[in-house]
């Protein structure tokens, strides 16, 4: 199923009125925090309150996601097993670095009994995750790990590798492309990560603009005001999907069955073409259905 990943919403476990806000709000995918955003004295609290809120029900089409601690923290144990009690579409987990962690993070929900359906999402945010990120991806070909895909964090990258966060994000391209490659080889999703300057929509939007042209699925959001921009940013354009039906009712045409490239338009459009046309069909078809609730 093409699931639309246009805009991820953090949304704090901590805060009751923001978990019962999310179910109106027009991002595709939810992501409750049990990280950054909730105090250590608040984790178990938080906890309680995810998973009253997913038992509640109410979040539509909206994909759901848990972000759990890390691997090396305290809270790990009790966050995994509420989730796999909670069933949500998937745990975001920080900081997954190595195929070991991978499998320490499937065994545990296997272990726990999740359901098959609550897949796992890797957040690349150290050195050593950008390094062996195609080693990563291709040990979601095991479906033990339930990996369905990244979420790409550059403020912590940036924090161990002193790369300068600056407009633009020249530096990090090299590092942005790397997991991109590694995410498509091996038939995995990637989101970008959050854009903190709550307050400079332009920066926002130009920033949003580069990571779609970049491959991203979407990007991860820390504030409701960046929903819109984002979603409009991420949804295909009218003109893209138009081009895209045409492409593929010209291959469908029986006088172009057997044809391997064919002349539209005054162009030269090839089969890889009509493949990229269905997913733009599909992305388009899927956010319509969502807006439809």
């Amino acid at each position: 199923m093409t699931r639309p990943r246009r805009s991820h919403l953090f949304m704090p476990g901590s805060n009751p009125r923001a978990l019962e806000k999310a179910r109106n709000l027009p991002a595709d995918g939810l992501i409750l925090d049990l990280e950054d955003s909730v105090a250590p004295e608040a984790k178990a609290a938080a906890r309680d309150g995810i998973a009253a809120a997913i038992a509640a029900k109410g979040f539509g089409r909206r994909e759901v996601l848990i972000r759990t601690n890390g691997l090396d923290t305290p809270w790990w144990p009790d966050d995994a097993a509420m989730a796999a009690k909670a069933s949500p579409d998937g745990i975001l987990v920080p900081k997954v670095s190595s195929v070991e962690d991978l499998d320490a993070i499937g065994r545990k929900l296997a272990e726990l009994g999740a359901a098959p359906t609550v897949k796992v999402w890797a957040m690349i945010e150290t050195a050593r995750a950008v390094l062996h990120a195609e080693e990563l991806a291709a040990a979601g070909r095991d479906p033990s790990s339930r990996l369905s895909g990244f979420v790409f964090g550059p403020n912590d990258i940036s924090r161990e590798t002193r790369i300068r966060m600056l407009p633009g994000r020249a530096a990090m391209i090299p590092m942005i492309t790397h997991c991109i490659l590694a995410s498509r080889a091996h038939g995995l999703e990637i989101l970008d990560g959050p854009y903190s300057d709550i307050a400079n929509s332009d920066g926002f939007a130009t920033e949003c603009a580069q990571g779609r042209d970049l491959g991203f699925d979407g990007k991860t959001l820390i504030h409701p005001s960046q929903i819109d921009a984002c979603n409009a940013i991420f949804t295909p354009p009218e003109e893209e999907v138009a081009r895209a039906r045409k492409i593929i009712a010209a291959f469908e045409l029986p006088e172009n069955a057997a044809r391997g490239a064919i002349r539209l338009d005054g162009a030269m459009v090839e089969r890889l073409h009509a493949d990229m046309a269905r997913r733009t069909i599909a992305i388009a078809d899927a956010i319509a259905a969502m807006a439809k609730g």
